[in-house]
Formats: structure tokens, C-alpha cells, sequence
């Protein structure tokens, strides 16, 4: 679990190919001396495992489903990348709770500097937009943001300089891709109130669907 606020900037170092998967190692600032190998730690907003780490840099595998699911696959030797390290239950959660597991990408439409801010559009397929909502949480390259506007087909966030300085979104240039999270609590709440098609999910009387009449007929209204 992560909260979508990064920690340093990494550096690809290398690329091995491991069937239709990666083994990428990566550089970092990060005081890595309490981190071992097993941790999971975010890499473009993306949950990974580290296989493999010295002072300042760590190895992590990537199944094939994570480099179809990502950008990685565009990733090169030299590349930028956001790291976060896994919540502690101790910590302050200052951006949102994060997964990790990415949805699916989205392409940068356009960038406009609006006094301070830098507003970025961005286009997604319509799978994405339905899991978002204006001034809802979206992890982007695995930072944290606000949703200023969304619609079925884009969806727009505002950059404060801080973090274009110290994340990878303030090199980022129009037409690039990027790794998108919708908000983990809202994808829960839509399936729970669409309700299950598994047989072994079934609602009770062969209810097929939570409605306002079934919560208030068992007490929750």
C-alpha cells in the first residue's frame, strides 16, 4: 500500500528481458539500508518487488500482465522514474490510499500553464473515466492528484510547481503516456452497489443487484 506521494526520482540503469517479462535495475537517492529483498516499492505508481538491492539501487521483476498493463514497456536505459516505498501504518497518509496496481494508461492531450499551476489533460478510454469523479483522487505515475474535470473520454489535473520539480510529470510532454490508478475505494463502492454476477456471490431470494429497498429492508437505511 501506498499514499501517492513520491519520495525521490530513479534512474533506469538497466533492462533485462525475461520472457514476455523485465528485470529492471534502478538507481536512487533513497537511503535504501532498510529496505531487503521481498519489499514492495512503487515505480511509476506501479507495486513491485524487490528482487535484488545495494546502497543506492534495487532490482525488481515484472510480470508480463504488469508491462502490458503499463508504460514499462516504453521504458529505455536512462529514464526517469517516481519511486515510493510501501506505507508504514504509522505514517501520515498525506495523498491517498494507493495500490499500486495500475488500471491502465492514458495519453497527455495537452498542457497549459495557468498562473503557478501546469493543467494537464489527459485522454483515457472510457473504462477509466467511469471510475472517476470531479475533485475525486487519481494516482498518475503513482502521484497523488486531484481531479479537476473529467468526462467519459479526458480527464484534467492541476501541477503545483513542487511537484513537477521533484516527480517525473514535469517532464513529461504531450502525446506521452502515462500509468493511471483510479481510486481504489470508489472501484469497491461501484461493485458492491452493481452487485456480483459470481454465482457464489449471490444475493439473497435471487437478488441480483444492492438496491435502496434491500439496505433499508436489512437495517442499513
Amino acid at each position: 500500500m501506498f499514499t501517492g506521494i513520491i519520495e525521490s526520482f530513479g534512474s533506469i540503469r538497466q533492462i533485462k528481458s525475461s520472457g514476455e517479462g523485465r528485470v529492471l535495475n534502478i538507481g536512487c537517492d533513497l537511503d535504501l539500508s532498510g529496505t531487503k529483498i521481498g519489499d514492495s516499492i512503487a515505480v511509476n505508481g506501479a507495486c513491485l518487488t524487490v528482487v535484488g538491492l545495494d546502497k543506492n539501487s534495487f532490482k525488481v521483476d515484472m510480470a508480463p500482465e504488469t508491462v502490458e498493463r503499463t508504460t514499462f514497456k516504453q521504458l529505455r536505459v536512462g529514464s526517469r522514474v517516481n519511486i515510493e516505498r510501501a506505507l508504514k501504518l504509522s505514517d501520515r497518509i498525506d495523498g491517498h490510499l494507493v495500490s499500486g496496481h495500475i488500471d491502465g494508461t492514458g495519453t497527455i492531450a495537452s498542457i497549459e500553464r495557468k498562473s503557478n499551476a501546469v493543467i494537464i489533460k489527459i485522454d483515457i478510454p472510457s473504462k477509466l473515466a467511469a471510475d472517476m469523479i470531479e475533485k475525486g483522487s487519481v494516482a498518475i505515475e503513482g502521484i497523488s492528484l486531484t481531479i479537476n474535470r473529467c468526462s467519459n473520454q479526458d480527464f484534467q489535473v492541476s501541477i503545483i510547481p513542487h511537484t513537477a520539480d521533484i516527480t517525473t510529470i514535469g517532464l513529461k510532454r504531450v502525446g506521452d503516456k502515462i500509468n493511471i490508478e483510479t481510486d481504489m475505494i470508489g472501484k469497491y463502492v461501484k461493485k458492491i452497489l452493481r452487485g456480483s454476477s459470481s454465482k457464489n456471490d449471490a444475493l439473497p431470494n435471487g437478488q441480483k443487484d444492492i438496491s435502496m429497498e434491500l439496505l433499508a429492508r436489512n437495517g442499513f437505511l
